[in-house]
């Protein structure tokens, strides 16, 4: 995608799902969302869960390192917008345990977090996104700006997480995507997640004709430039739900903007420790050719305030 797209409104119809099925080795199940997707009273439902136990377990997701924009202390809360424009986004994600035939991981701590719709991250918030886009500060939302589009969920009896969040931006040289952290043996405190280790690191990915039409809607339109599909995205190796692809839902087909449900199925060794620093595997710090400004891992006062 090149260009700012002038055309903000969507009719086109769009597959619901980007990734169904169930996957053969190397993947892994992803049936039934439409029943996670269903609003209960209690516990939420994990139909996912049940139709993988039932095909036999899943492969371990494939980890990436966290990438230069990462911030400890996020909070433990559902809704991580804190007022930012964009698209709405629904993540309900469920941790399995691929060592124990795809036992549900009560407990265990989902923690996400994503650029804005012009592509900048909270505690970066100088940082160019390449292209053309507004300053941070003039999105005129009252966000904190250590703090945005990040957050932990704690998982429940069927090891499901939901957060609301809005549909990320593109910032120069990715594709759209949520990083991603599974922790362990921690508790919650002070409004955040404490101890305990990380057994996951990763990135949620998003189809790239669905994301292409998002970011012809306002706010996401102010944003110009060369966006990177997946297919030549540093990090999205194309090994779809098992390298963190989405399926999606829109919530009413005939006008995206309305919002859109994502799921995942999260398969992870509860013994294992990967905390994605460092500068191995793909996603750890901007190539060459990447925006004079982009982040050098360091975040801004205010944000380690």
């Amino acid at each position: 995608m090149t260009g700012n797209h002038k055309d903000n409104s969507i009719t086109r119809r769009r597959a619901i799902a980007v990734t169904g099925g169930t996957v053969a080795a190397g993947g892994l199940a992803v049936a039934g969302y439409q029943a996670a997707f269903a609003d209960t009273s209690g516990t939420v439902t994990d139909a996912v869960a049940t139709a993988s136990a039932s095909s036999g377990c899943m492969t371990l997701m494939s980890s990436v390192t966290e990438g230069p924009y990462y911030l400890d202390g996020a909070l433990v809360r559902k809704d991580i917008t804190e007022g930012k424009s964009g698209v709405p986004l629904t993540l309900r994600l469920t941790v399995v345990d691929a060592t124990d035939g795809c036992t549900p991981v009560k407990g265990a701590a989902v923690e996400i977090w994503h650029c804005d719709a012009w592509g900048y991250y909270s505690g970066y918030t100088t940082a160019n996104p390449g292209g053309s886009a507004p300053a941070e500060s003039e999105d005129g939302s009252t966000a904190n700006d250590s703090t945005y589009l990040r957050g932990y969920q704690i998982a429940n009896a069927n090891g499901v997480v939901k957060f609301e969040t809005i549909f990320p931006g593109w910032y120069t040289p990715r594709t759209c995507h949520i990083h991603l952290k599974v922790h362990t043996g921690g508790q919650k405190e002070d409004g955040t997640y404490e101890g305990g280790k990380v057994n996951y690191t990763g990135q949620l990915f998003f189809d790239d004709a669905i994301a292409e039409e998002i970011f012809t809607l306002e706010p996401y339109s102010k944003h110009s430039g060369s966006y990177t599909t997946l297919d030549n995205d540093m990090v999205y190796d194309g090994g779809g739900a098992s390298s963190g692809m989405l399926a999606l839902e829109a919530v009413h087909k005939k006008n995206p903007a309305k919002g859109y449900k994502g799921f995942l199925t999260v398969a992870i060794d509860p013994d294992a420790e990967n905390t994605g620093a460092g500068s191995g595997g793909g996603g750890g710090t901007p190539p060459s050719g990447a925006p004079s400004d982009a982040p050098s891992g360091t975040p801004s006062a205010s944000a380690t305030s």
